[in-house]
């Protein structure tokens, strides 16, 4: 018997050779540290070395607003001079924060990650805060990504760092 393409297998949909089921919600890290707006650089710095991470997820009364990273401590507190403990993590976070959903294909994560230019992407659903997809995350689940165009996806967001 010839399947025709699309062709349904044990519940997943199948275009060829690919799987669509590989979604963000099963290759992101989802230990995710949050905090609050109103806390200091400083504060969130020693969170960061604390839990051992390089970005935060910046809450304001629950809900996610920005991501604050090593790179952004450095660059918009540190390098201007600006004192740590009197500035609040809201003045350096990237904000408004770019998501997707838990359920979002890795190859709409891809594209998202390129066209905003950032190499973590918090996975949100409403105001829950699932997990963040990361460049690492990519890497790690690569060889899982059996499509051309999937990879063809990753190489060219790799190339723009």
């Amino acid at each position: 018997m010839r399947l025709q393409y699309p062709y349904k297998v044990s519940g997943l949909i199948t275009f060829g050779s690919v799987s669509m089921s590989l979604r963000v919600k099963d290759c992101m890290s989802k230990d995710v540290v949050t905090v609050d707006c109103d806390i200091s650089a400083f504060a969130a710095s020693k969170i960061m070395l604390d839990k051992n991470v390089d970005y935060l997820i910046v809450l304001e009364k629950a809900q996610p607003v920005g991501i604050v990273t090593e790179r952004d401590l450095v660059l918009k507190i540190m390098a201007k001079g600006e004192n740590p403990s009197k500035t609040k993590i809201s003045k350096c976070m990237s904000t408004p924060i770019v998501t997707v959903d838990p359920d979002a294909t890795i190859e709409e994560a891809i594209k998202t990650m390129a066209k905003h230019e950032i190499r973590r992407l918090p996975i949100v659903r409403g105001a829950i805060v699932y997990g963040v997809f990361t460049s690492q995350d990519l890497a790690r689940n690569f060889s899982r990504c059996e499509d051309k165009l999937i990879r063809e996806s990753i190489f060219s967001f790799w190339k723009k760092f």
